[in-house]
């Protein structure tokens, strides 16, 4: 299927979504976390979402039956394979860097010596390279099944045996339960979908729509200016209840905050509703995720928004959004959020990362020069810091 042809199928479903539950695009929106103008977006083919769970959600909304959800999904899929950079041909990359074996008894080449150092990072050896006992120069080679059977069988009776012998030594614990619940989650989030405050170490191109704000952060190199919006979508496998416990906050790495400058994605946009969601202080030594009330201001008399509490249950028919708002001013901190759960006797806990399963990242931003997109003239322009980023 052509490329436009893929996203206009997509957003043709997205419309008749929209359309069977006759709701604004505001009021679905809101209950989707998502601004008006991004589901506009979705429905009109100018954007294919970053994930499938908050069109998921939407099918939910509107009343779309498994195979409806399974059509949309496929549709989403190739949509999303639409829009991305075509892949090379499988095979390409070995006929344009062939690399011979090495002849037997001899070692791999020598590197010359003005060869160019690697500015890319530092390279990680294979699995296999780390296995004891295995001989230097072999390490760069590839193990045919033999050596694989032969490796794995000499690293389980080593562990077994020094289990055994050595005194002291406890037995491996067995490994913990896999969970009975999937989860995906959005990392880059703007405030009401359109505010959002960056730290880039170099002057960036135009801000992105907030549906494109991965691909742009990533590409700048971007980090998370004073605080990171996380939504989490959890659902059951199957029909079985599964109890979620608590949310922890682990931070894994802190440091000083970027000394980079400020790039505000926003112009004072501001939205009717305030969602329901946990804030996270990265200052505090030991980071909790307490639950606040959200506020509705778009009707008459607004409506408060219950805050979210612990314990609550899931299941393949009933999944939960959990929406974290994690600050940092003196800190830039790396961070994982941890699920606890339980379910038919069994319990554990799931980390929970950026979609690429990295820690998250947010750097204070107080005191930085901060700018703001001047779209009349087309330019990056210095603002006063109003205390962006805590």
């Amino acid at each position: 299927m052509p490329k436009d042809a893929a996203v206009e199928e997509f957003a043709r479903l997205v419309r008749a979504l929209k359309a069977r539950d006759g709701r604004s695009y505001e009021a679905l929106g809101r209950r989707l976390s998502v601004s008006a103008s991004t589901l506009h977006r979705y429905c009109s083919g100018a954007t294919v979402p970053e994930e499938f769970a908050v069109v998921d959600r939407l099918a939910l909304l509107c009343g779309a039956d498994e195979e409806e959800r399974r059509a949309l999904e496929a549709a989403w899929t190739r949509a999303d394979d639409a829009r991305r950079p075509p892949t090379p041909e499988p095979g390409a990359e070995a006929e344009l860097c062939p690399e011979p074996a090495p002849e037997p008894g001899q070692g791999p080449a020598p590197v010359p010596a003005s060869a160019p150092e690697a500015t890319s990072g530092p390279e990680l050896d294979p699995v296999h390279a780390r296995v004891p006992g295995l001989p230097p120069e072999r390490r760069g080679r590839r193990w045919g099944w033999p050596g694989v059977v032969v490796g794995a069988l000499a690293v389980v009776a080593t562990v077994t045996l020094g289990a055994v012998l050595l005194p002291g030594k406890a037995p491996r614990q067995p490994a913990a339960p896999p969970a009975p619940l999937t989860w995906t989650v959005a990392s880059d989030l703007w405030e009401n979908g359109c505010g959002h405050t960056y730290l880039v170490r170099r002057t960036p191109p135009p801000p992105p729509e907030a549906a494109d704000a991965r691909s742009w952060a990533a590409a700048q190199g971007a980090v998370d200016g004073g605080k990171t919006l996380v939504r989490v979508s959890v659902q059951g496998k199957s029909a079985a209840a599964v109890v979620l416990q608590a949310l922890h906050v682990r931070v894994v790495e802190r440091g000083a905050p970027l000394p980079w400058t400020a790039y505000r994605m926003d112009d004072g946009c501001g939205g009717a509703v305030t969602p329901r969601r946990f804030e996270v202080d990265l200052d505090r030594p030991r980071p909790v995720a307490r639950s606040l009330d959200g506020y509705d201001a778009s009707g008459q008399e607004g409506r408060t928004l219950p805050a979210v509490s612990f314990p609550y249950a899931v299941s393949a028919a009933e999944p939960e959004e959990l929406l974290v708002s994690a600050g940092a001013a003196g800190c830039d901190c790396r961070w994982y959020l941890e699920l606890e759960w339980s379910s038919e006797g069994r319990r554990g806990t799931v980390r929970i990362g950026d979609e690429d399963g990295a820690p998250f990242r947010t750097s204070g931003a107080k005191g930085r020069p901060v700018y703001g997109y001047d779209s009349v003239g087309r330019a990056w322009i210095t603002g006063e810091n109003s205390g962006q980023g805590g």
